[in-house]
């Protein structure tokens, strides 16, 4: 590609950014014009935009965008000299405006397209806008494309390479807007900035490892304040007794070192103090920005939405507005990107079932044009989202009907329903009011898909209808998929999270209110039995003896789905950095992720839809266990134990883990001097461990151990990202026992490696 050509490759890119951009500002204008034709800030704005995505076809040679546009512009033009702008108008600048953002990004991206395909369709516009009144006025000719070497200044701004972090272009500066009041910007991938996400909720994790070195320094004080004492109190002794000179002087001089030594450590205490709190700030300002970089304004992903509900009750015949609160709000853009499409459906749903048509509105005392209302807030570190309309809502008792015809419930259970109760079912999958569906929406179809949107982003769902009033959408949404607000539990001597949108209740169940009936376990709660699992028998993990009358129980589900979860231990709420689990281990049976608490204690967030039909396959099975036995109860065997050795915590803790989880009782190493260490300490009956590690890799590990006389028989195994048939014939000839790649590690081939070279994990 020769230069001219990458020059007109990157105005064209410029122009698409243009029209898009300057497109919006046109919507929003247009529709408020509508509703009030006499706002001249928006018809100001209106011209500007047209008049500006003229000047940049210009420049581009795009013909029929030139033409297109300035057709635009003389109907503008005739408003702003009186002429009263009508619906036809709106609706021809409105099908203008979609053409000019078709001509930005053509189909296949030829460029050509509007001078050859799109012509037709350029031509319909301009002649429906010149039919028009106001739409006669002289036609000024096309004029050539300017180059860009030239000194016409052009009106097509300079922009940015690009703003990648946004699903959307900024808004673009005004012609008149110097480079040097731009804000620089740079092309940055998603994963990039993930990755420094990642990193930087590490950093902020690691900088809370100085506090102990801190308080570890101020104990040594207080030791050094009392040593001085002591010899303080040593001299005195000697003086009364009347020891000699000399050794009077050698105590002098010993204490002269201990109070230099305190004095030093006091200084170099009260810096890493400093240190710390330093530390600890920049971490927080550095996790911050980068997690401010991912938040977008909610308006980024709703810019076409009142389009949308304006030119839907258009095509049913109805008059219907939009309105937006809180369009600023600041969500995350993974967030903004899933709800793109259930926010328009919930939309088009009110639009084609909830608002009445404009005769029928009339009649009943409301206005004709209905009204549909989006709002968004942040509320207690939480996204709220409420969407709601003016229209008829759901009628309850046609509602009943059609639960009773599809034949989800009783006559008689129907009409015991409570209103809440009722519109739940609008949320089960493919139900619907109708027998025969819109093409356009039906209530109820389509619902759950929202909701599992919602499920999937660890949010909540609910319905509601007001007195008179629409149906009330109410969506609860974290505010960012990367923290997330978890409950800390301890099961079996370790820490894991549930997701706080998918606990229902943390309670603490009185031991005689736990009923038994034949095989299950159950206690009320909110006047109904729910079943009750113990955290460890869904974990396989073994069940610690724990004496007491209460049990800590954490309840998670909805509707008819609903278990208690009982734990050894409530650690309280925490907001946690949400670490993604290695490619290379596959899913982890009930686990979605994990991550670091602030001490550094790594913990692993549930995955609670999994976790759930995880209880119920034990409910299916019958092989639920007693919950919380007290010690006595529990016979005491012996675990095999199982050294971990690898550098990588990720890794590390997730063996440890996996284990775990089938009773073994294991212990890590983060490298292969502390292996080493460990195992001449203790005794175990199996050593899994990385090769690439610092200060001793793992074949120098394996050497040693089988240099050790008492070690010789001890198992084996190398787990490794190196699958080189010379890695593998290294790592058995250093006297491994088992050899497994990392990159076809899953869970159940390390399970069963372990089994095979020591069995069971208990004797």
């Amino acid at each position: 590609m020769n230069a001219d050509q990458l020059r007109d490759a990157s105005l064209l890119e410029l122009f698409a950014l243009e029209a898009e951009s300057q497109a919006e500002v046109l919507n929003a204008g247009l529709l408020a014009l509508e509703r009030d034709p006499a706002a001249a800030s928006h018809l100001d704005a209106c011209m500007r935009a047209a008049h500006s995505i003229k000047g940049a076809a210009r420049i581009v040679g795009l013909d029929g965008g030139v033409r297109l546009a300035h057709a635009m512009e003389d109907c503008l033009v005739a408003a702003q000299g009186g002429m009263p702008l009508s619906a036809a108008h709106i609706d021809a600048l409105l099908q203008g405006t979609d053409l000019l953002q078709r001509i930005g990004q053509p189909p296949d991206g030829d460029p050509a397209w509007a001078d050859r395909q799109g012509r037709t369709q350029i031509d319909a516009v301009v002649q429906r806008l010149q039919a028009l009144p106001g739409g006669n006025l002289p036609t000024a000719p096309v004029a050539p494309p300017v180059s860009v070497a030239e000194p016409e200044p052009p009106s097509l701004p300079v922009l940015p390479v690009a703003d990648a972090l946004a699903p959307s272009p900024p808004s673009m500066p005004s012609a008149a807007t110097g480079p040097e009041q731009q804000e620089r910007m740079l092309r940055v991938g998603a994963e990039s900035l993930d990755q420094l996400l990642a990193l930087s909720g590490e950093a902020m994790v690691e900088s809370h490892w100085l506090r102990p070195f801190a308080k570890a320094m101020l104990q040594a004080r207080r030791q050094q304040a009392r040593a001085l004492q002591a010899l303080d109190t040593l001299r005195d002794a000697l003086a009364g007794s009347g020891a000699d000179a000399g050794a009077m002087a050698a105590l002098s001089d010993a204490r002269q070192l201990l109070e230099d030594g305190a004095q030093h450590l006091s200084q170099r205490q009260e810096e890493l103090d400093q240190y710390e709190h330093r530390t600890a700030r920049l971490a927080r300002r550095l996790y911050d920005t980068a997690l401010a970089c991912r938040m977008r304004p909610l308006s980024d992903g709703l810019a076409g939405y009142a389009r949308m509900v304006r030119d839907l009750a258009r095509s049913l015949g109805k008059a219907a507005h939009l309105e937006l609160v809180g369009a600023g709000t600041q969500v995350d853009r993974d967030i903004l990107e899933a709800l793109d499409a259930p926010l328009a459906h919930l939309l088009r749903n009110a639009v084609d079932h909830g608002i009445e048509p404009s005769d029928v509105r009339v009649a009943q005392g409301k206005p004709a044009e209905g009204r549909i209302l989006l709002q968004a807030r942040h509320n207690a570190g939480r996204l709220v989202i409420e969407i709601g309309d003016d229209g008829a809502g759901v009628d309850l008792a046609a509602l009943r009907q059609a639960i009773v015809r599809r034949r989800l419930a009783s006559e008689d259970t129907a009409a015991r329903l409570s209103e809440a109760e009722l519109l739940e079912f609008l949320l089960l999958p493919g139900f619907s009011m109708r027998e025969t569906v819109s093409e356009v929406s039906g209530r109820g179809v389509g619902l759950d898909a929202v909701q599992e949107m919602v499920r999937r982003v660890r949010g909540s769902l609910r319905l509601a209808q007001s007195p008179g009033g629409g149906l009330q959408f109410h969506l609860e949404l974290p505010l960012t998929l990367s923290v997330v607000r978890a409950l800390l539990v301890e099961v079996a001597g370790e820490a894991y999270a549930f997701p706080l949108g998918h606990v229902l209740s943390a309670a603490s169940v009185p031991r005689h209110d736990v009923a038994q009936t034949e095989s299950h376990q159950h206690f009320q709660y909110t006047g109904r039995a729910v079943g009750l699992v113990s955290a460890a028998q869904v974990l396989q993990r073994p069940e610690h003896p724990l004496d007491g009358d209460h049990i800590p129980v954490v309840i998670i589900g909805e509707q008819e789905r609903v278990y208690g979860i009982a734990v050894d231990r409530m650690l309280g709420e925490r907001l946690l950095v949400v670490q993604p689990l290695a490619p290379a281990l596959g899913k982890i049976k009930d686990i979605a992720a994990g991550a670091l608490t602030d001490d550094g204690t790594p913990v692993l967030i549930f995955d609670v839809d999994d976790l759930v039909r995880s209880v119920e396959k034990l409910v299916t099975d019958g092989r639920i266990e007693h919950v919380r036995q007290t010690g006595t109860a529990i016979a005491q065997v012996r675990r095999k134990r199982v050294l971990v050795v690898d550098d990588s915590l990720t890794v590390r803790e997730l063996e440890r883990k996996l284990l775990a989880s089938r009773g073994y009782d294991v212990a890590v190493a983060v490298d292969g001097m502390d292996g080493w260490n460990v195992l001449r300490a203790e005794p175990f009956d199996l050593v899994i461990t990385d090769i690439d590690m610092p200060r001793m890799d793992g074949i120098e590990l394996v050497t040693l151990i089988r240099k050790e006389p008492r070690m010789q028989q001890l198992p084996v195994m190398v787990v490794s990202y190196k699958d080189r048939e010379q890695d593998r014939q290294r790592g058995l000839e250093a006297g491994a026992d088992y050899y497994l790649a990392k990159g076809s590690f899953h869970d159940a081939a390390l399970l069963d490696a372990v089994h095979d070279l020591i069995g069971e994990a208990s004797t």
